[in-house]
């Protein structure tokens, strides 16, 4: 790998990304309830990316996307247990390599998380007091969701600073987390109020975290910054002093909730038998909510609380945002600073009456947002683009703004800029989805392509290499392997015309109206595949 000379003045890059936000979570993507006037800004002085989707729906896969600008099937991380080899092309070792300084600033996430045997660096460096190196970052401080266990450099600072506040947090192992049990007014799941103080709250810590990295730092070394927040990822437990600001008994059902049990029950038969499953308790979404979860014993209320809680999270990120970026201005660095916001993947948040992600290809989970204020010095125009992008497309975009060349490594190619170039040569955008489990058995490959969204169910295989006995999992969590279970042939699928049906309540799989767009978006899709990695990795943790 060759290193580009340094050039005076070379442009920074912030990358700011949350963990499972909806696209329509931002006031400009048409949220209207959570304020965000600081991400509102950067898209309206910016580029906002109307169509972009993930490359996959649950956190580690998507995150690997976002570092190596390859889809899951080729960088081989397929689900969250299976961790990204330690020497997988990354963006930021890409970037340093051609004189940027680097950090993480938050949740990495590119290792399993559930590592009860602590195997991996990133649930380790704690032990180690370590901030890196790892993966190209120079500097590295972790969060995750909670306040417990202290394997992560926010928890243990909050743990040795501020030890009183840490039971009011959601547990991520043990009684309260992993599993159904909730709180808050309603009993809502993972939903607590929260004793901790706004400052000492993770979203704050990451803001502080990363202007102290960048207080380091001199003025003139070009620098990528990756900010990466928590939330609004359950568990929902912001601080309570914030609960005010979104109070949950004045909000309506999401647009996409049916209304009704008989009304989710019927729209939910139309789509293959896990979602109905999921809904009434006979599917267990182990890789994607708690095990024993069943979203038919939610009641609306549980709902509204559960949405509140993700508006105010929603706020505390874009408040923590403007602080950054107001940090960076005051520096004299706006000008050749570029911003890019995005999400790994989105939320159910009551659509279908379902919570939390999964094997559940919807808008909620794969439609995000993404917006890029390149720096004032590039002169470039804001835009609304619509043509559709993914998540693959970051790392080329990186390259873009630091002048080097995009490596042979990555997949996607650099973000458009001009809305009036014909769609920028871009038709589709890929979604996939593999269960690391074998019995499970659900393989999904999705493709947008003007307005509609076609995904095809791969028939079911044996085990992903490596693979924990489905039992063995089912059992440590508490869980009924029975509920566990699902096979598919290859023959069922889904297809929706999201103009018609932005709420994807009607299956137009089988539907005899739709055979011949059908067979062209499936045959679009299969032609589109990404290459598979060779040999495939191991699933090595139970999530």
């Amino acid at each position: 790998m060759s290193t580009t000379t340094l050039k005076p003045h070379r442009r920074n890059i912030l990358l700011i990304t949350t963990d499972q936000q909806r696209y329509d979570a931002l006031g400009c993507n048409g949220g209207t309830v959570a304020r965000t006037p600081c991400l509102d800004g950067l898209a309206a002085s910016g580029i906002n990316y109307r169509r972009a989707n993930n490359q996959n729906v649950v956190c580690m896969p998507a995150r690997s996307s976002i570092l190596t600008g390859q889809y899951p099937s080729t960088h081989g991380v397929i689900a969250n247990g299976v961790p990204l080899p330690a020497d997988a092309p990354s963006i930021a070792a890409y970037l340093q390599s051609n004189g940027y300084r680097t950090a993480l600033l938050g949740k990495a996430h590119f290792e399993p998380a559930f590592d009860l045997q602590r195997r991996w660096f990133e649930n380790t460096m704690v032990d180690r007091e370590s901030t890196g190196p790892y993966r190209g970052f120079e500097h590295m401080e972790l969060a995750m969701h909670t306040a417990q266990p202290y394997w992560w450099h926010y928890e243990d600072w909050l743990h040795r600073n501020h030890p009183e506040e840490v039971e009011g947090f959601v547990r991520l192992f043990g009684p309260g987390g992993m599993n159904q049990e909730g709180g808050g007014d309603t009993g809502a799941p993972e939903v607590a109020h929260n004793p901790v103080r706004r400052e000492h709250y993770h979203t704050d810590w990451v803001a502080d975290r990363t202007m102290a990295f960048l207080d380091a730092l001199d003025r003139d070394e070009p620098w990528f910054v990756w900010m990466s927040f928590p939330d609004p990822h359950h568990p929902w437990d912001p601080p309570a002093s914030e609960l005010s600001r979104v109070p949950w008994r004045s909000l309506d059902l999401p647009a996409a909730h049916p209304g009704s049990d008989e009304a989710c029950r019927k729209i939910l038969a139309e789509k293959p038998r896990h979602w109905l499953g999921y809904y009434e308790g006979t599917f267990a979404n182990l890789e994607g909510g708690p095990p024993r979860f069943v979203p038919a014993q939610m009641t609306h209320d549980h709902v509204r609380e559960i949405n509140a809680m993700t508006h105010i999270e929603n706020e505390l990120v874009d408040e923590a945002c403007e602080r950054v970026l107001t940090h960076v201005a005051a520096k004299g660095l706006s000008h050749r600073t570029d911003v890019l916001y995005t999400t790994d993947h989105g939320e159910l948040q009551g659509d279908f009456g379902l919570m939390f992600k999964g094997a559940y290809h919807c808008e909620g989970l794969m439609h995000i947002p993404l917006v890029w204020r390149p720096a004032p010095d590039a002169d470039v125009a804001p835009a609304q683009i619509h043509a559709p992008v993914g998540q693959v497309d970051i790392a080329p975009t990186l390259c873009e703004i630091a002048g080097v060349p995009v490596p042979e490594w990555v997949q996607g190619a650099p973000l458009p800029t001009d809305p009036l170039s014909e769609n920028q040569g871009r038709e589709q955008v890929i979604t996939e989805w593999d269960s690391q489990f074998g019995h499970i058995g659900i393989h999904l490959r999705s493709m947008w392509r003007d307005d509609w969204l076609v995904t095809v169910y791969l028939p079911s295989n044996g085990d992903h290499p490596g693979s924990r006995k489905i039992s063995e999992v089912v059992t440590q969590l508490g869980g009924d392997v029975g509920a566990a279970t699902v096979r598919y042939d290859g023959t069922e699928g889904e297809l929706y015309n999201l103009a018609d049906d932005p709420h994807q309540w009607h299956n137009l799989w089988d539907d005899p109206s739709a055979r011949a767009i059908k067979s062209d978006l499936v045959a679009d899709l299969m032609d589109n595949l990404p290459p598979v990695h060779d040999p495939l990795l191991a699933v090595e943790a139970p999530t």
